[in-house]
């Protein structure tokens, strides 16, 4: 028997998307079993899955991608952003069976089994993005075990959504350690990386900037990173909702003016908190890597890579001024303030997965800490 008569016989397992709002899918599961609960949101990269799947600011969300064809290259460990996958299921139209790449190490299907992450394909992407974009990105259930929708609604409805919900403490670190990648740069600068769910790429990127750098838990105190003497503090990505980490904007505050802090996407909301700002929830988030958003002190635009549900609110305050906004709908991409020697974005630099245009902001980092 050929592989592909192998492949056909494997029997797939009915699954059923049932959003809170009633709205129901179905689909075959292609990886894992069983029933899982999330808020529902959407991907529109055409590659980095890998990228994607291991994100921890994945965790609490059902990811449905928007490329039609998924796992065509495989998996490769070089690839994670982290240890293993966070998201809590993943949605696909296809599921490609066949990986080709010469640096696969293996497939996406055996990838999400190792990790019991439910993987799901037929579904109809078009009208679940659709529908997610006209009424907001929502809680859900999938389930291979209880294939009654209205069962599955009221499942979805019951389960925990994100708003006011602390998902850090599930994906930081439980103790401090070295990035252990050497510096291949001059002058070289201590970092510490604060992690709300850190990628391993912005640590990368860092390095290559000529920074080593100890990375710390979420709830790590104010006064033993100081302690560290460090020449600039990172505030990383995370999940969730940052009005759910009080702990942390409150640390924060106590490091403003201290030492330069570069903050991306959670810890950009963070230090927004710890300023004064308001956050909110968007309808349906940012996800994916062909954001625009323009640069209002060169008047540039990049495109950028993305992840994200909630917002700083623009609002006026003193020493404190926007410098990127959103070009699809206005919503604030990055602040900084000279008096405190502070700057953040709302998208990845990094760029893993997703276009270059910005990882000019490793080296501003570098250059506040000379200043500094």
């Amino acid at each position: 028997m050929n592989k592909s008569s192998e492949v056909a016989k494997e029997k797939k397992m009915k699954a059923i998307l049932a959003l809170e709002d009633g709205f129901v899918l179905e689909g075959e599961s292609f990886a894992g079993h069983g029933e899982i609960s999330g808020e529902v949101v959407f991907n529109t990269s055409m590659y980095g899955y890998e990228e994607i799947l291991t994100d921890p600011s994945y965790k609490g969300q059902i990811v449905a991608m928007t490329y039609p064809l998924i796992g065509n290259y495989g998996v490769n460990e070089e690839d994670y952003e982290s240890l293993h996958p966070w998201v809590e299921g993943f949605i696909v139209r296809e599921y490609s069976q066949f990986p080709s790449n010469w640096r696969s190490k293996g497939s996406l299907k055996d990838f999400l089994n190792k990790y019991n992450i439910l993987g799901v394909e037929g579904i109809d992407t078009r009208a679940l993005t659709k529908h997610i974009r006209e009424r907001g990105a929502m809680k859900g259930v999938i389930s291979t075990e209880d294939l009654n929708p209205q069962n599955l609604v009221e499942k979805a409805k019951a389960s925990p959504g994100l708003i006011g919900r602390d998902l850090v403490k599930e994906v930081t670190c439980k103790e401090k350690y070295i990035w252990e990648e050497k510096v291949r740069k001059k002058p070289i600068y201590y970092v510490v990386a604060i992690d709300f769910g850190i990628k391993h790429n912005i640590l990368r990127a860092l390095t290559q900037e000529g920074c080593y750098i100890t990375v710390v838990p979420a709830f790590t105190k104010a006064e033993e990173i100081l302690e560290l003497n460090p020449d600039g503090i990172l505030l990383s990505n995370g999940p969730g909702d940052p009005a759910g980490v009080p702990y942390a904007t409150r640390e924060i505050k106590k490091l403003l003016g201290k030492k330069p802090i570069f903050g991306i996407c959670f810890g950009h909301q963070i230090l927004g908190r710890a300023l004064g700002l308001k956050t909110y929830k968007l309808k349906f988030g940012h996800r994916g890597g062909n954001q625009p958003v323009k640069n209002l002190k060169t008047g540039k635009v990049e495109i950028t890579a993305q992840n994200h549900g909630f917002c700083v609110k623009l609002d006026k305050l003193p020493d404190l001024i926007p410098t990127h906004i959103n070009l699809n709908d206005g919503t604030l991409e990055g602040m900084e303030s000279e008096k405190f020697s502070v700057f953040s974005v709302q998208y990845h630099p990094e760029s893993s997965p997703g276009p270059h245009d910005s990882r000019y902001l490793f080296r501003k980092f570098v250059e506040m800490m000379e200043n500094n």
